[in-house]
């Protein structure tokens, strides 16, 4: 098979295995999505209200972050604790998160490819909402003792569970309504959820620090912005009375005779049986974007703070530009994917990255508000490469039987190796050496990681498609 052929065999795949680099061929976006989603509601529609609820969802799971950097130390750990210990202990907490995700990635795969992806949503988004509230609610340290660190831990491993359900559900229900060959573009309206989620957690976290004394912030101020997550309740609900099921789904299960179903095995023993390699290839090429952008918005804050004794309303300021600016930088990325391919920019935007970190950090240690500004604005762009294309380059490895199952432990599983540990390898590298260049390495290495990980997609996509071109 020459090369004109093995192009035109990817740009065909068969609808049960689409590749990894696709450009979103009609063929399988035929199988994905429709011109129209059931009973007249709009494409648009649902790429915004997925994107409205990942983005509730994610700043429920970022304001953790930002608390983690700036008050729980204080008020969730006993007061005689080193401040360094401290810290690693609230960062702790914060991992928790991450390693429950593959968990939600489990149970939320499991019941959304056999149930539909509208339901698997609609209970990880209330579950979010009620576990980030309860965190608003619980008492400190200097309360009930070594009580308090315990409930957060719980609280915290709950919401883990839900955003690792929700990724799956939002991205879903947009890239398998997009019309032909804008999987890639409509994906990218769950991603634009995560910075907003960014700039809605530390807007409302700048206020707090600027609008109450440092006192009244850790006695009780902290607590509004978790209060205020009982709004993805109405989200949850707004999606069960207004959205239907995605149009994917629907086909696959019509199909699928009522008896062959309740036999059927589990989607994720299956996705585990038959893509193990994918997933974890997936978690690999995820590690870099995850890594590298929690050591943006959350290392580098509380470095910022702590080290380099910045203002922490101006760091938490910058954090929210870059954020903004990063919004526009996905849909453009992701609508991209759509005509260059979802790997070509991910290996680009990895290698972008990796080499921003070694500017990253001396730029924030000018001490200049303007460097800082200009180190995380570009290393967000750096990143919004990847994460643009992420979602559809995702969906289109698995087929629609076991892809909710299979994109999200993909996801979740870079995302308990990547970025919940970031912060915590980031503090005890700095404690170890004095320096940010060992960071800068540690950012490189995971970087490196991700672009061999989505190198072998692409070959393996490849080979694969060959095969049956053969």
């Amino acid at each position: 098979m020459n090369a004109r052929q093995v192009d035109k065999a990817l740009r065909q795949p068969s609808a049960a295995q689409p590749v990894a680099d696709g450009r979103a061929p009609a063929r399988k976006e035929k199988m994905m999505g429709s011109s129209a989603v059931n009973k007249g509601s709009s494409l648009f529609k649902v790429a915004l209200t997925a994107g409205a609820g990942a983005t509730i969802e994610w700043y429920d799971f970022f304001v953790y972050g930002t608390a983690a950097a700036l008050v729980f130390p204080k008020i969730f750990f006993a007061a005689d604790l080193p401040p360094l210990v401290a810290q690693l202990a609230a960062f702790s907490t914060f991992a928790v998160g991450f390693i429950a995700r593959p968990f939600g990635g489990i149970v939320f795969g499991h019941f959304g490819d056999l149930f539909g992806r509208k339901k698997a949503l609609l209970v990880a988004l209330l579950t979010m909402g009620l576990a980030t509230t309860a965190i608003g609610f619980l008492p400190t340290y200097a309360g009930v003792g070594a009580l308090s660190p315990l409930l957060l831990l719980a609280l915290r491993f709950v919401q883990g569970i839900a955003v690792g359900g929700q990724w799956g559900g939002a991205a879903l229900m947009a890239i398998e309504s997009a019309p032909p060959g804008r999987g890639g573009f409509y994906g990218s309206f769950v991603q634009i959820g995560v910075p907003l989620g960014v700039v809605l957690s530390n807007i409302v976290f700048f206020f707090m620090v600027a609008a109450f004394p440092q006192n009244a912030f850790e006695t009780w101020a902290w607590r509004v912005p978790f209060i205020l997550s009982i709004a993805l309740v109405f989200v949850g609900l707004y999606i069960q009375t207004r959205l239907e099921e995605s149009v994917a789904f629907e086909q696959t299960a019509r199909t699928q005779d009522l008896t062959q179903k309740e036999k059927r095995k589990s989607p994720v023993l299956q996705v585990l049986a038959r893509h193990p390699k994918k997933i974890v290839l997936a978690g690999g090429a995820f590690i870099a974007s995850n890594t590298c952008f929690y050591a943006a918005i959350t290392y580098a804050v509380s470095y910022g703070d702590s080290v380099l004794h910045l203002s922490r309303s101006a760091m938490l300021a910058s954090v929210v530009a870059a954020s903004v600016v990063m919004v526009p930088g996905l849909l453009f990325f992701g609508a991209l994917s759509d005509r260059w391919g979802r790997s070509t920019l991910f290996m680009a935007g990895a290698a972008l990255t990796g080499l921003w970190s070694f500017a990253f950090f001396p730029l924030l240690e000018t001490l200049s508000y303007p460097a800082v500004l200009v180190a995380l604005i570009v290393e967000l762009l750096c990143l919004s490469v990847m994460y643009g294309p992420q979602a559809a380059l995702f969906a289109e490895l698995f087929p629609v039987e076991v892809r909710y199952s299979g994109a999200s432990l993909g996801y979740q599983l870079g995302a308990v190796i990547g970025g919940g540990f970031a912060p915590i390898i980031a503090t005890a590298l700095f404690a170890k050496y004095a320096s940010t260049l060992p960071i800068s390495i540690f950012l490189f290495g995971v970087c490196f990681i991700s672009l061999t990980c989505t190198y072998f997609l692409t070959r393996d996509a490849k080979s694969s498609s060959a095969r049956r071109g053969s």
